[in-house]
């Protein structure tokens, strides 16, 4: 197995204290000699971490000793190397920017799908209640280029503040189906479910976990291509492993 563990993680929770929690994870984090990026904003937090086993692992059981992180639930994947180069620690105005400040998903989530489920429904061409299931990516254009669901819905945004405009604009097409947002870990997706919810999509569920947690729990059917991620292995095939064309090209 390589030898390098990664993990990305997000949690929308009120954080007034960002400023310290900074200054305490980035020591945290130096300490354990992880490498990556730590957002944090009022709104919550997001990481993308990477290192030896044993560190990742004690740093994240260090972060849940904090009750507002204790249910914390990383991704993990593994790389030969460490695919970042420094360890960032930055507080944002936002964990992901969508700038519209009514969506506060710490206040209360949209329902979600797991990732058999969504296997599920796509085999069958339906869900549960016999609708017609559509997937809609919400990640930029280049991201959904390097690999999306069969029949994604894709709205070429370039960034995510283009989604809810995009979202007014296509609105009609997503009437009488049941729409699963999704997108690399779960925290774009979060946000435009309680988006659509809010502008009267009635059928909407997240996919919970993003790409890479169907990828850990099914085959990775229906899906076509890899998973951009934002570090140095680009994209990850549907068993977690860095593209070997990528590799290549380093």
């Amino acid at each position: 197995m390589n030898p390098i563990l990664n993990i990305s993680c997000y949690k929308f929770v009120s954080l007034p204290d960002a400023q310290a929690l900074r200054e305490l994870l980035l020591a945290r984090a130096v300490a354990a000699q992880l490498k990556g990026t730590i957002l944090l904003a009022g709104e919550g937090i997001n990481f993308f971490l990477a290192g030896a086993a044993d560190a990742v692992r004690g740093f994240v059981a260090a972060l849940r000793e904090d009750a507002r992180f204790a249910d914390l639930e990383p991704k993990e994947s593994w790389s030969a190397q460490v695919p970042f180069r420094k360890m960032l620690v930055k507080v944002k105005r936002e964990i992901i920017r969508m700038d519209h400040p009514t969506i506060e998903p710490g206040r209360g989530r949209a329902p979600s799908v797991d990732a058999p489920t969504l296997r599920r429904w796509l085999a069958q061409g339906h869900d549960d209640a016999g609708r017609p299931v559509v997937t809609l990516d919400t990640r930029n254009d280049f991201e959904v280029d390097a690999g999306t669901f069969d029949g994604a819905i894709d709205w070429r945004i370039t960034k995510f503040t283009e989604f809810p405009p995009a979202l007014r604009e296509h609105k009609v097409e997503l009437a009488g189906k049941t729409v699963v947002s999704f997108c690399t870990g779960g925290i774009r997706c979060e946000k435009a479910a309680i988006l659509m919810r809010e502008e009267g999509v009635e059928h909407v569920y997240q996919l919970e976990g993003g790409i890479l947690k169907y990828f850990e729990q099914t085959d990775g059917g229906h899906y076509h291509g890899g998973c951009f991620v934002f570090d140095e292995r680009r994209v990850l095939e549907t068993d977690l492993s860095a593209n070997a064309q990528n590799a290549m090209d380093k």
